[in-house]
């Protein structure tokens, strides 16, 4: 019962490669096995060591961190967490990496690496121990070569168009909350969502500079415009907006509009963006013209939001375990009496969609 979570770390760098060692190490419910300075030799540790969880660098030599992702997950899926450098290739990268299975990530500074690390060491070693629980699955698709179009997020393809919903009132709104395993959990749902859907606002745990990536390739794929949310702007239908990483995003009223807020308040459960920050608002500006939807992530933010939602009228969907990369949010959410109805992750749009067009012909959702 006391086994130590076992770690491999890979990165091209002595110095990353020793500051993580070291991070790890001094945890007492984990431990670092072995280190690697490029996948294919961490492709060897991994067959002889076993790993319960391995850090991933992206750019390395002799292969592409993200073209052994992809190997990794297609041939023997496990939780891998990257280290991903905070620029916007890097983001773009991150991304493409989440699609492919990664749990979650570290954004690395460029520069004093060092103290950037060990300031992070926190965060690096909570994500290894939500990696250590999460459900992976299996890449049914060959990798794209590293640096093809194919490999860029961008330009994966886009659903099927869903059918229309026809007119809605411009009150109803969706709000969802995520957080680890969360982007593509986001993805599967918005993109099998019609281009004159209610408006869309989503709280993902992420921190600053990953969410205009984000949000770019959700608009390259989703029938509906995408972007981050911004201070003051109206809330439309046919829109969905991201919260920006590092800031909370809330809604307010002005007239019959909805209002964008986004700011720099403290952080919330830990977090900023919060899911609770959101959901408050929404439980307060929308009442019973909104609809609640709670996805994959570690932890209990917005499940007492999304309770004072569904008791203002909303109704609420939650995403199962079987579903989920890690079932911590939902979990909370259906032990705190917020979740109407609690779905695989794929059935959550088609019951979205349902509930939408029935209640074209009702006063509320």
């Amino acid at each position: 019962m006391n086994r130590k979570t076992r770690v491999i770390v890979v990165d091209d760098s002595a110095l990353v490669r020793s500051l993580l060692s070291e991070i790890i190490n001094r945890q007492t419910d984990m431990e670092c096995i072995g280190t690697a300075n490029d996948p294919l030799i961490a492709r060897e540790m991994i067959r002889e060591m076993n790993p319960d969880v391995i850090t991933l660098d992206v750019e390395m030599p002799r292969m592409d961190g993200i073209d052994f992702l992809g190997r990794l997950m297609r041939l023997r899926p496990m939780p891998v967490l990257m280290i991903s450098t905070l620029t916007e290739r890097g983001a773009e990268v991150t991304m493409k990496a989440l699609e492919l299975g990664a749990v979650d990530f570290v954004a690395k500074p460029r520069v004093g690496v060092a103290n950037g690390l060990n300031d992070l060491a926190s965060e690096i070693v909570d994500k290894i121990r939500v990696a250590a629980v999460a459900r992976v699955h299996r890449t049914l698709a060959a990798p794209a070569p590293a640096g093809s179009a194919a490999a860029k997020p961008s330009q994966s393809a886009p659903a099927a168009p869903a059918p229309m919903l026809g007119r809605l009132s411009t009150e109803k709104i969706i709000a969802i909350g995520a957080s680890t395993g969360g982007t593509e959990a986001i993805r599967e749902v918005l993109t099998h969502l019609p281009a004159d859907c209610p408006a869309i606002v989503i709280t993902q745990h992420m921190p600053p500079g990953f969410t205009t990536s984000f949000a770019a390739r959700l608009n390259s794929l989703c029938q509906m415009k995408v972007k981050e949310a911004e201070n003051g702007e109206r809330i439309l239908p046919g829109h969905a907006y991201i919260a920006p990483g590092g800031k909370h995003f809330s809604i307010n009223r002005s007239g019959a509009n909805y209002v964008a807020v986004v700011d720099d308040a403290p952080p919330v459960n830990r977090h900023r963006p919060s899911v609770e920050v959101l959901f408050r608002s929404v439980a307060l500006c929308a009442g019973r013209n909104a609809v609640g939807v709670m996805l994959t992530g570690m932890g209990a933010d917005g499940a007492i939001a999304m309770r004072e939602m569904k008791q203002a009228g909303s109704y609420n969907y939650v995403q199962d375990e079987a579903s989920c990369i890690v079932f911590g949010m939902p979990r909370e959410a259906i032990a705190h009496g917020a979740a109407d109805e609690v779905l695989p992750l794929t059935q959550i749009a088609p019951a979205l969609l349902t509930r939408l067009r029935t209640s074209q012909s009702h006063y509320r959702i």
